[in-house]
């Protein structure tokens, strides 16, 4: 036999659902529907915008160029105050890491089609990458910074002392030996690259990386420190190639449209 309570339950949930229908009736929520409708249309908006700039590669491709340019510009404007008047920018072409070697070095999606060969400067937003050691048609492949093989002409930034950076692989890190046995260097001091005859492998005023620790190694004639490069290694995407020295630039004229690569 069913108790007055157990009668009473079913009628109770009929009566609230009447006035749930009934308040999304007679209701209206706007500022709730507003807010909805700008979080979901700004949503929508962002995911679009990135479906339609992934669904044309002639677009994607124009803003990696003009990234590639926009570095090279930077760093042609890094060159020391003696640079020769009227040089331009450096001539460059963009590319992505596609593939990881366990010899330390890494795979780019450009190659003697868009102007790569080899010994020529790679790095990315961050700093130095490496220098590419063989190119195909399509692609190349990059020795990296921190390749044992590596050795690279650098200089402190600040007091332009010289010395030569080696690759430590199994610490992620480079050894920078100085040549001059009385050349301060002390932890956060700022490493670049010295730059090589006619800017092959290396361009000058790369930045490499930032000193970490200065080793106290017993009967060593010259300071030698420990230096963490600014480049991810582990992180590469894209990246940019210096193709050739920067372009003379006539006073008063802009730069030639393919001096970007």
């Amino acid at each position: 036999m069913r108790t007055a309570s157990g009668r009473r339950v079913p009628a109770l949930l009929v009566a609230v659902s009447v006035l749930l229908i009934a308040a999304d009736h007679w209701l209206t929520l706007p500022p709730l529907r507003a807010l909805g409708s700008a979080v979901y249309g700004s949503l929508e908006s962002g995911v679009s915008s990135v479906t339609r700039l992934a669904a044309d590669p002639r677009r994607l491709d124009g803003v990696e160029r003009e990234n590639a340019r926009l570095r090279a510009a930077l760093l042609a404007a890094r060159r020391p105050s003696q640079a020769p008047a009227g040089a331009g920018d450096y001539r460059v072409a963009p590319a992505h890491a596609i593939a990881f070697g366990r010899d330390q070095t890494v795979t780019i999606d450009a190659g003697t089609r868009a102007g790569v060969t080899g010994d020529m400067t790679v790095f990315d937003a961050d700093g130095l990458v490496g220098r590419v050691v063989r190119a195909g048609p399509s692609t190349a492949t990059v020795q990296l910074a921190t390749a044992a093989a590596a050795s690279i002409g650098a200089r402190l930034e600040t007091s332009r002392e010289v010395g030569l950076v080696t690759g430590v692989p199994e610490r992620g890190l480079l050894r920078l030996s100085l040549l001059s046995a009385t050349a301060a260097v002390r932890p956060g001091d700022r490493v670049v690259t010295l730059g090589s005859e006619n800017m092959r492998p290396y361009v000058p005023d790369v930045p490499i990386g930032t000193v970490v620790s200065v080793e106290r190694t017993p009967g060593a004639l010259t300071p030698t420190a420990l230096v963490r490069p600014f480049a991810r290694f582990t992180a590469l995407d894209l990246v940019t190639v210096v193709l050739g020295g920067p372009v003379a630039v006539p006073d008063g004229a802009e730069p030639p449209s393919g001096a970007a690569g």
